[in-house]
């Protein structure tokens, strides 16, 4: 059972909205055209969950299953969402039980080195950009055979959902500075990774991250910025 008033007094700056199952909270959401910023969908579970280049996203019962709406005024705020999310979460998990995350570049969150949370920022053109800024973390269960994966407790103290939607939800709009906040978190420097990026893949040596949040890589004595593709580290 989800306590969808409890969290609404929580966070009452946002319009919390609660189904007990849905395809993808990001897509409805996105549909949803009474929708205003603000607005926060949860789920239950997901039958439809997606990842980053198409994947689906596991989302059995015990998850957090969200997504927030936004109508970012310029590209470079669209941009910086996802990684602002990664940092809310760190900063929620870190604040309610201590334990210490990291972030894999771009939008995972790690626990002991297994996969914590996803994040996915999707959009919809019309007469205004809008986007959903999708976060399902492993609160007390991982998906089936997934042993990369992590969830944060064992047995959830009640209202553990709640009180992690609403640390979460207050970490977004927090006034740290996010690029310190961000690199702090995602420390690979030197770290050696396959990159997969369209039908492209290669081995390099991470670099670091710049302000951008391009993860910067040297392939050969060719220094390359990326901005989207998949990583993975050895």
């Amino acid at each position: 059972m989800f306590e969808t008033e409890y969290l609404k007094g929580l966070v009452p700056e946002y319009d919390i909205r609660f189904v007990p199952a849905a395809g993808s909270t990001n897509a409805d959401l996105l549909a949803d055209e009474s929708a205003c910023p603000g607005t926060v969908l949860i789920a239950g579970t997901q039958s439809a969950g997606r990842g980053r280049m198409g994947r689906s996203f596991a989302s059995p019962e015990g998850g957090l299953y969200m997504s927030v709406l936004y109508e970012p005024a310029s590209a470079c705020e669209a941009l910086a969402l996802t990684p602002r999310a990664a940092v809310a979460v760190c900063r929620a998990v870190e604040g309610l039980t201590g334990r210490e995350t990291r972030i894999k570049w771009v939008n995972d969150v790690l626990l002991e080195g297994k996969k914590l949370c996803g994040i996915l920022a999707e959009d919809r053109a019309g007469d205004r950009l809008r986007l959903a800024l999708g976060i399902g973390i492993n609160v007390s269960a991982v998906p089936e055979g997934l042993d990369t994966a992590a969830a944060l407790y064992d047995n959830p103290p009640a209202l553990a959902r709640e009180e992690l939607a609403a640390a979460v939800l207050r970490e977004l709009n927090g006034g740290y500075e996010l690029y310190e906040e961000y690199t702090r978190r995602c420390r690979m420097e030197g770290k050696s990774v396959r990159v997969s990026r369209g039908s492209e893949s290669f081995e390099a040596t991470v670099l670091g991250v710049d302000r951008d949040f391009q993860l910067i890589v040297e392939r050969g004595g060719e220094r390359l910025a990326l901005g989207s593709g998949e990583v993975t580290l050895h």
